[in-house]
C-alpha cells in the first residue's frame, strides 16, 4: 500500500521545509535538530519520575502507578548510536510505562564518535546488570525484566540478549525490538525501495555507521545480531517494522531467524508507516496501536 495520508502529509511538509539532512551536519549540530524534533511530543503524567545513576550511567525510571516489585522494560533509545537522549524519548517511555502498568528505566548510553562500539553497548549491559542488582531499591520485580528499544536502541537490546545468554546473567522475559537495525550491510531490497523519500535515508544510515563503528567489527553479532550463528534460547520477542523503511528487511529477516530457532516471536509490519513513527502517537493511529500491542506483548510475558 502507499504511504498513509497522514504520512504523506508529513513527508511533503519536510520536503516542503527543506534544511539539511542529519548526515549533512557534525554530530553535535545532528543532535540539536534530532532534539528540536521531539521536543512538542505529548507526554503523559506519571506517578514518578526520576532521574538516576546506574553506576556511571544516568538513567531515567518512569513508575505509572504506586507500588513497589513492579515489572520493568529497561529501554535503549535509538538514533544511530550518535543522537538521541532521555529527553528524545521521554514521550515513548511515558506511553509505554502508562500502557503496561510496568517501571520503564532509560538508559543515556554514551553516544559514537566520541564513544564508538563498544562504548554505547558497554553502558547499556552495565546498565542492564546494576538496574538487576538494585531491583529492590528500584521497586522493581527483578525476575521480571524486559529490554527494548527503538532502531539503533532495537540493536542494543538484541545485542544484549546475546550477551545475556552468552553470560548465563539474569533472566529476561521479553524483547521488545521496534524497527531494529541487525545487520551492518545495509544491501537489502528495502535500503535500495527506501534510499531516500522516506525519513530515514541509506545516507544517514551509513553516516551512523562510520561514526559508531568500522572494518571487521561490523560483522560481530553485538554489531550485526542477524550474523549470530545461534539465536536459540532467546527471550520471547516482538519485533515491529515500517513498510517504507531502510530497515524494513533486516528487521523482519530477524524475526524470522528466531522463529525458527524455536523463540517465541510476534512479527508485526505496519504498512503505509516510515520509520519513527512509533513515537508519533499525537498524530498516528497506527502508533497508538503499536504501543498498545507492545504494552499487551510484555504483560503477558510477566505473568
Amino acid at each position: 500500500m502507499p504511504p498513509t495520508p497522514i504520512v504523506e502529509s508529513l513527508l511533503k511538509t519536510m520536503a516542503d521545509a527543506g534544511g539539511p539532512s542529519i548526515s549533512d551536519l557534525p554530530p553535535a549540530q545532528g543532535r540539536e535538530m534530532y532534539r528540536m524534533m521531539h521536543q512538542d511530543l505529548n507526554k503523559v503524567d506519571l506517578h514518578e519520575v526520576k532521574d538516576l545513576q546506574a553506576d556511571s550511567v544516568p538513567i531515567r525510571l518512569y513508575r505509572p502507578t504506586p507500588g513497589d516489585n513492579k515489572p520493568c522494560l529497561i529501554f535503549f533509545h535509538g538514533g544511530g548510536w550518535v543522537i538521541g537522549d532521555l529527553d528524545t524519548h521521554d514521550a515513548p517511555c511515558r506511553m509505554l510505562a502508562k500502557a503496561s502498568d510496568a517501571v520503564v528505566i532509560a538508559v543515556d548510553y554514551r553516544l559514537a564518535p566520541e564513544h564508538p562500539f563498544p562504548a554505547p553497548f558497554d553502558d547499556c549491559y552495565g546498565a542492564f546488570n546494576w538496574i538487576h542488582g538494585h531491583a529492590d531499591e528500584l521497586g522493581i520485580d527483578a525476575a521480571k525484566l524486559a529490554v527494548g528499544g527503538d532502531s539503533a536502541g532495537g540493536n542494543l537490546a538484541a545485542a544484549l540478549c546475546l550477551k545475556v545468554r552468552e553470560e548465563s546473567g539474569p533472566k529476561i522475559q521479553h524483547q521488545l525490538l521496534i524497527y531494529p537495525v541487525t545487520d551492518a550491510a545495509m544491501d537489502t531490497a528495502s535500503y535500495t525501495d527506501n534510499a531516500e523519500g522516506y525519513m530515514l535515508t541509506r545516507a544517514t544510515m551509513i553516516w551512523f555507521f562510520d561514526h559508531y563503528v568500522s572494518g571487521e567489527q561490523r560483522r560481530n553479532p553485538l554489531v550485526s545480531p542477524l550474523l549470530a550463528e545461534d539465536l536459540s534460547g532467546l527471550p520471547p520477542a516482538t519485533v515491529f517494522t515500517a513498510e517504507f523503511d531502510p530497515l524494513r528487511d533486516e528487521g523482519e529477516a530477524y524475526a524470522k531467524r528466531l522463529e525458527a530457532a524455536g523463540v517465541q516471536t510476534l512479527a508485526k509490519r505496519f504498512d503505509g508507516q516510515v520509520h519513527g513513527f512509533f513515537t508519533m502517537t499525537d498524530v498516528m493511529p497506527e502508533a497508538q496501536e503499536a504501543v498498545d500491542l507492545a504494552a499487551q506483548q510484555l504483560k503477558q510475558s510477566f505473568v
